[in-house]
């Protein structure tokens, strides 16, 4: 990896891990996992953080580059000899002037730091897991005790073997890594419990990533960007039904369209020429739910709606946006509202000022659902671009809604624990909402948030484009492009609504900071936060 990628920014975005879970399939995380602990000198001193010390853990920094830092292929995960008389586990102390011992104890510096990054994430999750399995020896019911067990040695196995196999692609060990997806494809189940299901797309990330790295000994990745985009453009109708049984059956979108209309109709109070600036147009998301929301309530706010009301998508759909945009006109026609569309055919990174037709005496907003993390990159030019852009139009206010998670660290095992962690609460909530064998809940699974994973885990460059970051680095990064927080003072409201659409129980709504935060069972999933000039 370029040494670019340790720079201030980088080791800013390594963050730790979110200890506020309850039980979920993530109790499968324990002390078992890790033989590496077993049978050396260590396993009789090595210690757990409680939770509050997790959190204050200072951020790991690096002094050299991941590839440096991989100084074998062996596993660190497998249970390998770890004798305390091993020298290749020793930083070598020696003050001799040999060219060789020097050479050896440069290589055994590399080792050292390799180890010591793992440690970092493996100590976190050691933490995260004493407070779980409290939670589920006080939940547990005796009755259901042993098929619980049963059940937790068998997740306890798969985690382990995904760790083990994640390190295995990281050293590019091809040989090794082959061998644990094998033992994974049998038991990372499309139709199994829902920690299998989760599993069963990591699997197919780690399966591809593998496919496209270098042999050891190589630098860099083959060509991912045309296979990636390849298989987008074939499964796009399966993307698309995905994302409309995410919109009805998960409160991810419906909760940041809630939010975002809510701010929209404050910052638009007494305004009679309005317009609203949407990126993405929310993935492209049929019929306009949200715009539908907010033209009914302009149309009944107290006094008058407004005289006009613009709305500019923009994105790369511009066909299928000009068809949510004439059903939009007749939606608005029907409530005497007078609506114009127009549709901006660029991605955010070639967007430009003149590319929003803005007029004069009328309030904009920007509307931003689940878009800008696509535009974060190793150089956070594309960002402040963008960023930039949105800042010379003045809007009232800009509505920021996002994946509340670390999936943009520089190191790959950092991220893909993350991500582990995160998706595993997603896949826990679908399992309490849907039935084991429903379609829908497959359909979901694996083509909207597998998608995600796999960009995740299996690739990097410009094709990595879910690039999640916590809300605290969003708040960092606008906070540099000019932007300040507007704090949302609704979580009552936001309650409420969670009630009124009967989302899930096990859903929660949080206030941190002025940002609203959805989560499942406390885990964050989404957040949503407000930004004026």
């Amino acid at each position: 990896m370029a040494p670019a990628l340790l720079s201030e920014e980088m080791n800013d975005e390594v963050s730790g891990l979110d200890l506020d879970t309850s039980l979920s399939t993530l109790a499968y995380y324990t002390r078992s996992y890790l033989p590496i602990f077993e049978n050396t000198a260590a396993a009789d001193t090595h210690w757990v953080p409680l939770p509050d010390e997790v959190r204050n853990y200072k951020k790991l920094k690096r002094s050299q580059s991941v590839a440096e830092s991989i100084g074998s292929n062996s596993s660190l995960y497998s249970g390998g000899n770890g004798s305390s008389n091993s020298s290749s586990s020793v930083i070598s102390r020696s003050s001799s002037t040999n060219s060789l011992n020097s050479m050896n104890s440069l290589n055994n510096l590399r080792k050292f730091h390799f180890r010591d990054h793992i440690w970092t994430y493996t100590q976190r999750y050691l933490a995260a897991e004493a407070v779980e399995e409290a939670a589920a020896a006080a939940m547990r019911n005796t009755a259901e005790g042993e098929v619980e067990e049963e059940g937790s040695r068998d997740g306890m196995r798969l985690v382990q073997l995904l760790i083990a196999c994640a390190e295995a692609v990281a050293c590019r060990d091809k040989t090794h890594a082959s061998a644990l997806l094998s033992e994974l494809r049998a038991d990372a189940l499309v139709f199994g419990s829902s920690f299998q299901r989760v599993a069963s797309c990591f699997v197919q990330g780690l399966e591809d990533r593998l496919s496209l790295v270098h042999p050891l000994g190589a630098v860099g990745y083959n060509n991912i960007a045309a296979t990636i985009g390849s298989v987008g453009d074939t499964d796009w109708e399966k993307r698309e039904e995905s994302l409309r049984l995410v919109y009805e059956i998960c409160p991810h979108i419906k909760f940041g369209h809630f939010v975002a209309n809510a701010s929209i109709l404050e910052a638009f109070e007494g305004e009679n020429f309005v317009h609203v600036v949407d990126l993405g147009m929310t993935l492209g998301l049929a019929q306009g739910q949200q715009w539908c929301q907010l033209i009914h309530s302009l149309a009944n706010r107290s006094g008058r709606p407004p005289r006009r009301i613009r709305i500019t998508g923009v994105g790369l759909c511009v066909d299928h946006y000009k068809i949510i945009g004439e059903e939009l006109e007749a939606y608005a026609q029907k409530l005497d509202i007078n609506l114009e569309f127009s549709a901006v055919e660029s991605n955010l990174e070639s967007l430009q000022p003149h590319d929003i037709k803005r007029e004069d005496g009328e309030a904009l907003v920007v509307n931003s659902i689940l878009q800008l993390h696509c535009v974060v990159k190793e150089s956070r030019g594309a960002l402040n671009s963008v960023l930039r852009i949105i800042h010379r139009l003045s809007p009232k206010v800009l509505v920021l809604v996002e994946q509340d998670s670390s999936h943009n660290g520089p190191f790959f095992l950092g991220r893909f624990m993350e991500a582990l962690h995160y998706y595993s609460a997603i896949f826990d909530s679908l399992e309490a909402m849907l039935p084991k064998y429903d379609t829908r809940r497959a359909k979901i699974e694996q083509f909207y948030f597998g998608e995600e994973i796999k960009n995740i885990v299996s690739c990097e460059g410009p094709a990595r484009v879910e690039r999640h970051e916590r809300v605290d680095q969003w708040r960092r990064r606008m906070s540099r492009a000019g932007f300040q927080a507007a704090p949302i003072k609704m979580v009552a409201q936001a309650k409420q609504w969670l009630g009124r659409v009967k989302a899930c129980e096990g859903y929660t709504v949080m206030e941190e900071k002025g940002c609203l935060i959805l989560g499942w069972k406390s885990k964050p999933i989404v957040a949503a936060s407000c930004w004026k000039c």
